[in-house]
């Protein structure tokens, strides 16, 4: 993507883009609740996407009237998007294209495989949709059975080769470092199937999840495993690991998840949802707005975001903003331009970090060309601790 011209106006978000360019909607409702799952979400009951769905079009009305709105992505994500009955996702996607517009380079749906037949896959393309991220998670019956997940391995090929046939671009979705998995297998069926994308994330266990109560733990062994041979496998059959945890064939990368991971600005839709906002002159807790980069809000759950109750505001200042973005641009295999990120912030961030960045090249945890600083693959799997180093320096 291209970076944003400096804007050197007084007050104004330096070189953020004053134009927001991506929009992620939040979906809540999922037929059951998986036992690993930590997010915002709830089974449906009778009147409550009816009523999610007339408060996403005043929110959505709301957004337009404030910010500079030019979308280049959509990612409606949950929860289970594809749960929505079709003239419920139908409601929920003409109010963002009427609204706030659709995405000039890639619209997601995260779909569930359960939720999926040939006419369900036309009408989700027919309203716009052009790439869709599957939960497969895996390919074998007993690791599903034992993630709790609702639909088989055979479900599971259906859905994609269904979505591949439709024209989608599609990702799937594995969980590795799950005991008596066959990852190798579960990779290979999963690519046979025609993805462009696999999002591999490795089991983990979170405070209030039912496996959390179930004492599940995950060994490192097999996490550091699943982390390794994901990679060995991927890159045999053509995929680019460009992300910690994202693999792609050329020219199938997540363009919505790179925002992210760029320090890119966004809307957040929904309940729970979070977004990365310009801050311009907006007032804050702090009364700090003119001198702040961006804003982080995140949305209530559900119950209070219907009540129209505020979200939590996070002012976020040009220090902040360059940790932030390190965090996240370190997941990439490219890493950061440092000269770029020095533009956005106003920072000079090579000279503020120098003894971090080079205390790290040394241990052979960074690479620095002067320019761009990116994580070896020893850095990565340490990547918080390289991090924190940078918060603390």
């Amino acid at each position: 993507m291209v970076e944003p011209a400096v804007n050197s106006e007084a007050g104004h978000s330096a070189g953020v883009d004053p134009v927001v360019r991506h929009l992620y909607i939040h979906v809540p409702f999922c037929p059951t609740i998986c036992p690993y799952c930590d997010f915002h979400v709830l089974t449906r009951r009778a009147g409550l996407v009816e009523a999610y769905l007339a408060r996403l079009e005043e929110e959505a009305a709301q957004l337009a009237g404030r910010y500079a709105v030019d979308l280049d992505t959509v990612y409606i994500g949950g929860g289970t998007p594809s749960f929505l009955r079709d003239a419920e996702i139908r409601t929920l996607a003409e109010t963002v294209q009427r609204h706030l517009g659709w995405g000039r380079a890639e619209n997601t749906l995260e779909i569930n495989p359960g939720t999926v037949s040939p006419d369900r896959a036309g009408l989700w393309q027919a309203l716009g949709f052009d790439r869709a991220s599957v939960g497969v998670q895996s390919l074998d019956d007993a690791t599903l059975r034992f993630l709790g997940r609702q639909h088989d391995a055979q479900q599971a090929r259906e859905a994609v080769s269904t979505l591949v046939n439709t024209g989608f671009r599609v990702s799937g979705d594995l969980i590795t470092a799950v005991p008596g998995q066959p990852l190798d297998d579960d990779i290979a069926r999963l690519v046979e199937l025609g993805v462009g994308h696999v999002s591999a994330y490795t089991l983990t266990i979170e405070p209030g999840t039912e496996f959390a109560r179930r004492g599940v733990t995950v060994h490192e062994d097999d996490e550091r495993l699943g982390f390794e041979r994901t990679e060995e496998r991927l890159s045999v059959l053509g995929f680019e690991r460009y992300e910690i945890s994202n693999y792609a064939r050329p020219g199938q990368r997540s363009q919505h998840n790179l925002a992210y991971w760029q320090g890119r600005t966004y809307l957040g839709l929904g309940p729970g949802a979070a977004g990365h906002y310009p801050a311009g002159q907006e007032a804050v807790p702090d009364g700090s707005g003119a001198s702040l980069l961006t804003l982080r809000r995140t949305n209530p759950h559900l119950h209070d975001w219907l009540q129209r109750e505020a979200g939590d505001t996070v002012p976020v200042d040009a220090t902040e903003y360059v940790t932030d973005a390190l965090f996240m641009g370190l997941r990439l295999r490219e890493g950061l331009n440092l000269e770029a990120l020095s533009r956005r912030s106003g920072l000079d961030v090579s000279s503020r970090y120098s003894e971090v960045i080079r205390r790290n090249v040394g241990r052979g945890l960074l690479e620095h060309d002067g320019r761009w600083l990116r994580a070896t693959p020893q850095g990565w799997w340490v990547l918080n601790r390289v991090v924190t180093e940078f918060l603390e320096g």
